[in-house]
């Protein structure tokens, strides 16, 4: 990293993990800009199925899916502390957190032409003061020169627990072990697939948040943060 190249802290790991929750949270502290890169393969998932509403992901054309790709208008924005995703300036945050929606953007986030089309924009994020991007391959790929990688990771049991707790409070219904199974298969998936595979960077600090709440992960990170970066 050049003296003149923002500063970028990465935290990856799997779905469900509090990536995105502490991502803010650290962001906030910083008063530092906030790349949720699971959500580009979202809202690439949302596109195409509006696009494409009956049709499977993978009878679809590779370079139509990363076209899609390439075009999307994303802005991130904080609201009543929590992140507002806008696609073309609509607040879509809820619509592409649903199961289908997550299902469909793990396979599209195994095609390499997507991910190509998205490696650019992704990266476009880092400006200054400095950018705290949270996903599955930011310190492996995105961002290698990142002056601080983290890997949080959990329990597939704790982190349906926790999924089925925040879909129950939003008043929607969920079956326990039919969330679990769904994390273990997208684990697999994402830590089988060629491209990009999810894997803790050789040089990241691992986190188990198992038996931590939100508040002592950040802590935790903000005290790396301290020893790292400011």
């Amino acid at each position: 990293m050049t003296k003149t190249t923002p500063p970028v802290i990465c935290l990856d790991g799997p779905s469900g993990v509090g990536k995105g929750t502490i991502c803010l949270a650290v962001a906030k502290k910083l008063g530092w800009h906030i790349l949720d890169s699971g959500s580009l393969y979202r809202i690439t998932a949302l596109q195409v199925s509006r696009d494409f509403p009956d049709q499977p992901v993978d009878s679809l054309d590779t370079a139509k899916l990363a076209e899609i790709a390439k075009n999307l208008n994303v802005t991130y924005e904080e609201n009543n502390g929590e992140l507002a995703i806008l696609l073309d300036g609509e607040d879509i945050t809820q619509q592409i957190r649903n199961e289908q929606i997550g299902a469909k953007a793990s396979q599209i986030a195994a095609i390499p032409e997507v991910r190509e089309a998205l490696l650019a924009r992704q990266r476009a994020f880092l400006v200054a003061p400095g950018l705290v991007a949270d996903g599955r391959d930011m310190g492996t790929v995105v961002f290698p020169q990142a002056v601080l990688k983290i890997y949080l990771t959990a329990t597939p049991q704790e982190r349906a627990q926790r999924r089925y707790k925040q879909l129950k409070e939003k008043g929607i219904d969920a079956n326990l072990s039919a969330l679990v199974e769904e994390l273990r298969l997208r684990d697999d998936r994402d830590m089988n697939r060629k491209t990009a595979p999810l894997k803790p960077a050789s040089d990241a600090i691992i986190i188990d948040t198992s038996s931590l709440n939100i508040e002592q992960v950040t802590n935790k990170v903000m005290q790396l943060v301290s020893q790292r970066v400011v």
